[in-house]
Parts: C-alpha cells; structure tokens; sequence
C-alpha cells in the first residue's frame, strides 16, 4: 500500500463533506464513508451484534436490524455507553476501510469521517482534509436536511469539537461556505496531495 495515500476527511454536522467527497469522486478517487460502513457493520457483522448485545442487551437489535430508537436514546443519555459501542464500532469500520483500500488502484484513497480528530484515528491518515462553513450555513443546511429545529442543530454541533480546533490538526481546510467555488477548491487539493 506504499504507492498510495490515505486521505481523511471530515467536518462538522451540515459542514457540507458529502457534496466535497462527491466531486472527489468525481474527478475519479474512491471515497469510503465511515458512517454508511459503521451502519452496514451494525446490521450484518455477526462479531459485532453480539458484543452491542452484550452491552445493551436483547432489545438491541429488533428483527436483526438495529433498534436506533432504543441505542440512541441510550448513548445520549449516557457517556459511557457511547464510548462502548464506538469501542466496538470503530475499529470494525477501520478495519473495513484498510480491506477496501487495499483493493483500490489510484495514487489517493479518501475515507469520509465525522469523527477523524475525536477519535485520534487522523493519525492514521498520510493526510487530513477539514470542510468547514459558517456555524449560520450549517444550521440552515441541517434544520432542511433533517426537518428539524435550529436549537435540536445547535445541541449536535455543541457535541463536536469546534472547527478552530479541528484546524489545528488538519493538513488541508476546505470552505463550503455557498460562495467559495468548490472544484477549484478540490483541485488543488488533488494536485497538492499528489505532489
């Protein structure tokens, strides 16, 4: 795997990653994404249903499917039981992502991330890329995405690290603030990590 970079690349709820990793693809780089991976691990990895069985018990899963109501309203009332199932999580989606960029064939392999920085799995990484956009563009982009109010945003951003800090970290930042020109953007980026 010497002859390839490993990109990651994240960003803040509503920071705008999807329509950045899109146009990466695009121009003809795989992207990974980590949270549609850690969605597929929980319904079909056998490993791993047992053990978020074993921590949140049989109500878990109902007809072999995650029970998200149930876990969810567990882990957001308790700190500990998050950390067990992304114990649990992370390293199956990490171990998914090295599978799957062994078998890809270009110079740059992407993995989208919400959590690269949090987790301290950006280490990992040859490379970081940081989408960020004004906290006012998020909030808007979120409350149409997901239907929901700008108080329900503003308690999912406030779980995230703040951009300032996520920037102290990364490589490379990205600005998907609705007037930065986005391709001219990704470009560079490619020409930049491919030199």
């Amino acid at each position: 795997m010497s002859n390839k970079k490993l990109i990651g690349i994240t960003g803040g709820i509503g920071a705008g990653k999807s329509i950045i990793c899109s146009i990466i693809h695009a121009t003809g780089y795989p992207v990974f994404y980590s949270d549609k991976a850690a969605k597929e691990i929980l319904n079909s990895n056998e490993d791993v249903k047992t053990k978020i069985r074993e921590i949140f018990g049989v109500e878990a899963y109902k007809n072999e499917e995650l029970n998200l109501p149930f876990i969810a309203q567990k882990i957001f009332t308790d700190q500990n039981l998050l950390t067990a199932i992304n114990n649990v999580v992370h390293p199956a989606v990490r171990q998914s992502f090295t599978n799957w960029a062994e078998k890809q064939t270009t110079t740059l392999v992407f993995n989208e991330a919400a959590i690269l920085f949090e987790t301290g799995a950006y280490k990992l990484y040859d490379a970081t890329v940081l989408v960020t956009a004004p906290e006012a563009i998020r909030i808007e982009r979120v409350m149409k995405r997901d239907h929901i109010s700008a108080e329900a945003v503003h308690k999912r951003i406030n779980k995230q690290w703040p951009d300032a800090e996520k920037e102290n970290l990364a490589d490379h930042v990205l600005i998907n603030d609705n007037s930065t020109l986005l391709i001219p953007q990704v470009n560079d980026l490619i020409a930049k990590l491919n030199s």
